[in-house]
């Protein structure tokens, strides 16, 4: 047993069939446990969750402050489907997050998508994202979805506004709740992707989009381009409406909204 651990756990009640937990009382961060036991054979299927993270991180290494009483998990999947079509399922696991979050939060308390990855309450980041993959056999051999919760507590950094369902007035919701709500959320909505595919969950997506209409700044290397969020197109890239007029396609970047582009980044540090 890795050092830490707290050991394997038996398929979570009422869970989906097939996902088995291993709990953690300190990892550096679920996702690299993930992947260290992807390497090793881990089925698909595996929930990996810690107490604490000492190195909890987002997109572009960002870290992400893990201390004890919130949402540390990462599900580990062997897919058949190649890289753009796994990317798909960071909109799907938002939208999980999204639905978690409205079940246990007060009534009449907006949430919100923030492209990519982010889940926002009242503006504040409350939950995010980090998927990871490996190649192989001409698709990907493994797949490991990321995602944090704040439960009871939340950055206070005023770069990275964040808030927690305790800051919401949500009573405090044991961490099995919600882990199992978000556990079974998630497998119905890759269920349904599955069926579906991306349309469905693009247009749920867009219902809940922040900013949409709304002026953006996107900085990628070596440039910098200004516009207006208008959609999001068949594979979940961001439309830019460019100030100058066109279109360009957003996949990367550093997305700001806002039209000096001063607000916090769209990409602030996704548990992983």
């Amino acid at each position: 047993m890795a050092p830490g651990a707290a050991g394997d756990g038996p398929q979570i009640p009422l869970a989906p069939p097939g996902y088995r937990l291993r709990r953690f009382d300190d990892l550096d961060s679920t996702n690299d446990e993930a992947k260290r036991q992807a390497a090793q054979g881990a089925p698909d299927g595996t929930v990996f969750v810690a107490r604490r993270q000492t190195a909890g991180r987002g997109r572009r290494g960002r870290s992400w402050e893990s201390p004890e009483g919130n949402l540390y998990a990462s599900l580990l999947l062997r897919p058949d489907y190649g890289p753009q079509q796994a990317a798909q399922l960071s909109f799907v696991t938002a939208l999980a997050l999204a639905d978690t979050v409205r079940a246990i939060l007060p009534a009449k308390k907006r949430v919100e998508l923030r492209w990519p990855n982010d889940v926002l309450v009242k503006g504040r980041k409350i939950s995010g994202i980090l998927l990871e993959a490996a190649p192989g056999g001409g698709g990907l051999d493994w797949l490991v979805i990321g995602c944090g919760i704040n439960i009871v507590s939340h950055p206070k950094l005023q770069e990275r506004k964040a808030t927690s369902l305790a800051a919401e007035g949500a009573p405090a919701p044991a961490l099995d709740s919600v882990l199992e709500i978000f556990l079974k959320t998630l497998h119905g909505g890759i269920a349904r992707w599955e069926a579906n595919g991306f349309a469905p969950v693009r247009e749920a997506w867009l219902t809940s989009a922040h900013g949409v209409g709304r002026p953006i700044v996107v900085r990628l290397p070596g440039e910098t381009l200004r516009g207006t969020f208008s959609a999001l197109d068949e594979n979940g890239a961001l439309k830019l409406e460019l100030a100058g007029g066109g279109e360009r396609l957003v996949t990367g970047g550093e997305v700001y909204f806002g039209r000096g582009g001063e607000t916090q980044p769209a990409q602030n540090g996704a548990q992983g």
